[in-house]
């Protein structure tokens, strides 16, 4: 199993929206770096939903569904299917990600504009031991 992140603005779509939809097709990348970490995806990985903006956190994991693949309505972009899995409470803030100084090579701390990217799997063991309610 891999683990990413997929960023969202929350007023765009939310976790709160995935946990009521259930299943989502992730869509609307266009940076050649994170269109290439979708493509990675296999059914089974684990994805963080990450809220971007003011109250940058981690907020809720998902598992992929559908494997990454070109999106129909445009193939030179790339698309995956979600399915809600828990919500992380409370959320893991970017300042409580950097401040642990493990992830510093992470590209979520070194290039703060990417919006999907794999994560490290030491990211994962950390995450459930700080936040066991949620089953990453």
């Amino acid at each position: 199993m891999r683990y990413f992140l997929a960023k969202t603005d929350p007023e765009t779509y939310s976790v709160e929206q995935l946990e009521r939809d259930g299943e989502t097709v992730w869509d609307g990348v266009r940076n050649p770096q994170a269109l290439k970490a979708i493509r990675e995806m296999k059914t089974g990985d684990r994805v963080f939903i990450y809220h971007s903006m003011s109250d940058a956190a981690v907020v809720g994991v998902a598992d992929v569904i559908s494997p990454g693949r070109a999106d129909p309505n445009e193939p030179k972009l790339a698309v995956a299917g979600f399915r809600f899995r828990c919500r992380v409470e409370p959320p893991v803030t970017l300042k409580e990600i950097k401040s642990s100084g493990r992830f510093d090579d992470w590209a979520l701390v070194r290039q703060s504009r990417l919006s999907t990217m794999e994560a490290p799997a030491t990211f994962a063991e950390w995450l459930r031991k700080l936040r066991p309610g949620c089953q990453v």
